[in-house]
This record gives structure tokens, sequence and C-alpha cells, in this order.
């Protein structure tokens, strides 16, 4: 008999268990009821999870810690302890690989927090009922604000004519929300990684030795191409099947 891996509760961390606004249906679902816990156990929130038919079946888990960053030694760490966990609860019947990712620079949005930090940049969010007689917007995040349904995104939508208008979408009711990549996205990442590898060695001078506080699912150091490379979520680095991620069955 296989028993789970015993999981301890991991002590309270700011963000880290605010919900998903928007969360994922059918086996994605299924599989992030499982997923979500353990990553949580770990330090991580789950962002989405993805199936795909990519090489027989492809399980793709996005995570990130609170602070979005999410490096590739945390990719391997959650799927380590996601793997035997799988292999007992089985939410996939089919064989699978199991991918762990960062959200990317165009990442999901999902959570309030999510929207707020993406104010400033353009968005495409795809509502799952129609609002004002349709269901897809592309616009600039203004602000995320209260409303009836829970928090709202405020977007100003640019028509051909250069003209904008504005359109608050409760995020609750939208099917899927994320970044375009842009020129100016790019740049504030670039931003966030100096800004984190500046705090990294204030922290190395203080202590034994550096942390790893690369941007996530980016190399330290990376050319602006290699954002754009990064910026889809896929995983910081493939896994082989000794290590876990490919599940057959």
């Amino acid at each position: 008999m296989v028993e789970a891996p015993h999981r301890t509760i991991a002590e309270p961390v700011e963000g880290l268990d605010e919900a998903r606004l928007i969360e994922d249906s059918g086996a994605s679902l299924r599989v992030g009821r499982i997923a979500a816990p353990v990553a949580r156990d770990l330090g991580y929130r789950l962002v989405r999870v993805k199936i795909s038919s990519a090489d027989g079946a492809t399980v793709q888990i996005m995570a990130e810690r609170p602070d979005g960053t999410m490096s590739i030694a945390d990719c391997e760490r959650l799927s380590q302890a996601l793997s035997p966990t799988f292999d007992v609860e089985e939410p996939i019947t089919q064989a699978y690989r199991l991918e762990i990712s960062s959200p990317g620079i165009d990442r999901p949005l999902v959570r309030e927090s999510d929207f707020a930090r993406a104010l400033g940049h353009e968005a495409r969010v795809e509502m799952a009922v129609a609002i004002n007689g349709r269901k897809r917007y592309r616009g600039r995040l203004e602000a995320v604000a209260p409303g009836p349904d829970g928090p709202a995104a405020r977007m100003a939508l640019v028509a051909d004519d250069k003209s904008e208008t504005e359109v608050e979408l409760p995020i609750r009711a939208m099917a899927e929300a994320r970044l375009v990549l842009t020129d100016d996205l790019i740049r504030a990442a670039l931003r966030r990684e100096k800004a984190a590898l500046k705090g990294a060695k204030r922290s190395a001078s203080r202590s034994a030795g550096p942390r790893d506080r690369t941007h996530p699912g980016v190399a330290t150091g990376a050319s602006p191409e290699e954002h754009k490379a990064a910026a889809r979520g896929s995983a910081a680095k493939p896994l082989g099947p000794d290590e876990g991620e490919t599940h057959g069955r």
C-alpha cells in the first residue's frame, strides 16, 4: 500500500493564502485541488493548471512564491513533492508528463494582487458571460476597485481613432485574464530583476551565503530576447525522467 507523503502545516505567510478569483475547470480544477495544499505547505501558491495533449499528455502547473518569484530550484522542489502525491491520488488516469513552471512575464492574472501589480500594463480578458454584448477585452489596467460582485478591474480600451473608453469588469466573472507582452512590460520585469539582485547582494553581505532572488523563470542577467523567450511561462528547466516529472501508467 502506497501512502501519500506526510505534509506539515507551514507557518502563515503574507499573501500565501490569497484566494484565486479566476479558477480552472474540469480536470484542471481536480488537479489543482490536489496540488494547491502541497504547494502551499512548501511556501508556494498555485497560479494555474493546464492540461494539454502535447507529448501524449502534459499537465502544466504554474506556481510562484507570494512575491511572484519562482526559481529553477523551486520548480524542482515542487515537482518532487507533487509526483508521489499524484501517484497516490491519480487525478489523471492516462500516462502524462508533469511540468512545473513559473507564470512567466505575460502571466495569467488570477488573484486581486495580480491585477494590482499589473496596473499600467496591457491585459487580455475573456469573460465567462458577455458584458455590454462582448466577452473579449484588451486594454490598459487602470485600477482595481470594489464592486457589487467583488473586486473589479477597470480597463482603458483604445478605439481605432485612438479615443479611450473605460470599462469595469468583475474579476470573478472572468474566464481568463493575462498580461500582454509589450516592451514596457519587459522593461518593468528587468527593473524588478535588477532590484531583486541588489537585495540579494545586500542579504549576502549579512549572511554566510547568497540567496537565489532571480526573476521568475528567467536566468540572472538574461537579455530582453531571453525574457521574451521565457515569457510564455515555460518550465525553467526540463525535468528528466529520474526527477519525477513524467508519470507513465
